[in-house]
């Protein structure tokens, strides 16, 4: 089959043939029909992801496709059925073995392309808000990169949950779709004064930072007492060092969220999202924002379009099947 490939650390993908994947016991085959690309991947590829994959190695961390088979004794949703999933890499191949509790059905009305850059952005928004921050109804919640991958659905998701919404984006056109997805208050992110941009809208509750940087320094000094901070990733590249004594002062909460950790050690709590969330999704209260589709062979464009910070919502890529 077909795949794409990174041979060491910082090399660039090449698409190539390897091995089909035969299932054993517990697994499922899906043939894939498109996957989401996330910040993760450029992390992984560099190999400066949090899990480091033995190189050469398969990348992609979300997909929609069809189950095709079964492993010998295994329970899960039957060959042709539609299905998402999240793996810690291999999507990006005609063919992926899953473990068939990762497997999940899709309701009629997700396309493969929006199912599969669905589960890891939504369900970073949806646990780190209600789990984690436990965000309430009538606080107010601060989003930095609000048009990206998982900021939009933080977004979506605090809006649902009855917040009011601080948006921050680079330029109009980013914050715009910041807005359609709820946002009731817009910050450009490349204007100066954010502390007291964010002061003179009343301060904040909970803080939805997936960009690290000043951005975080000028969120947690414009907290309101017992406020709560959500380290979610550091796409500008810079991570924020916290002075405690402001943490001391005014008895807010910093917690770092990570998906694919809670995948591991709070499974069941992962599934009961992600079925709240395809359930919200079936009654039309999410609507997921997809900004490119791009064929099998454009991987690296799809990278790039991450990298340069010009997609809005999510990338995938759809595999052309015959």
């Amino acid at each position: 089959m077909q795949a794409w490939q990174v041979s060491e650390p910082g090399a660039a993908p090449t698409l190539g043939s390897v091995d089909s994947p035969v299932p054993v016991k517990g697994e499922i085959v899906v043939r894939v029909e498109a996957v989401g690309l996330n910040f993760a991947d450029m992390l992984s590829i560099q190999g400066k992801y949090q899990v480091r994959h033995p190189f050469p190695y398969v990348p992609g961390m979300e997909l929609s496709g069809v189950v095709e088979t079964l492993g010998p004794e295994t329970e899960g949703p039957a060959p042709g059925t539609r299905v998402l999933s999240t793996c810690s890499s291999g999507a990006l191949a005609e063919h992926v073995a899953l473990p068939a509790t990762r497997v999940c059905p899709l309701p009629d009305c997700m396309s493969f392309a929006e199912a599969a850059g669905f589960p890891i952005a939504y369900g970073t928004s949806h646990l780190a808000l209600t789990h984690t921050a436990r965000l309430r109804t009538g606080e107010t919640l601060f989003v930095t990169g609000a048009a990206g991958g998982v900021g939009l659905t933080a977004v979506e998701i605090g809006k649902r949950l009855g917040a009011r919404v601080i948006a921050s984006a680079r330029g109009k056109d980013r914050l715009e779709i910041a807005r359609a997805a709820g946002a009731d208050v817009l910050i450009d992110s490349e204007a100066p004064g954010l502390k007291e941009a964010l002061r003179a809208e009343g301060g904040v509750d909970v803080v939805y930072d997936a960009v690290g940087g000043p951005a975080f320094d000028a969120a947690l000094r414009a907290c309101r007492p017992e406020g709560r901070l959500l380290a979610i990733g550091f796409a500008s590249g810079e991570v924020p060092q916290i002075p405690a004594n402001l943490l001391l002062v005014k008895n807010l909460t910093v917690s770092g969220f990570w998906y694919g950790g809670m995948e591991t050690h709070a499974p069941s709590l992962v599934a009961a999202s992600l079925a709240e969330l395809l359930r919200w999704r079936a009654e039309g209260l999410i609507r997921p924002h997809v900004s490119h589709v791009l064929p099998f062979d454009a991987f690296p464009e799809g990278l790039a379009l991450l990298r340069d910070r010009r997609a809005t919502g999510k990338v995938v890529i759809r595999l052309q099947q015959q």
